[in-house]
């Protein structure tokens, strides 16, 4: 099974950096920050959202960081 990527690691894959995710899913670049270093908690909308940036499925997504 192939390990699944990090927020961090599929935003720069794509080249985007934190302000521009944060624009595209509609929070503040540090909400976003946050969220990828897992200083806040992710809710279910956000993360469908962010899911959605990168054309997968929120379970695809490796959250945690670990």
């Amino acid at each position: 099974m192939k390990k699944k990527q990090t927020l961090e690691e599929l935003r720069k894959e794509k080249g985007y950096t934190c302000e521009e995710m944060a624009k595209k899913i509609g929070v503040c670049k540090s909400y976003y920050w946050h969220i990828e270093h897992h200083n806040r908690r992710l809710y279910y909308d956000t993360a469908v959202k962010i899911a959605k940036v990168f054309q997968m499925r929120p379970d695809e997504i490796n959250w945690d960081g670990k």
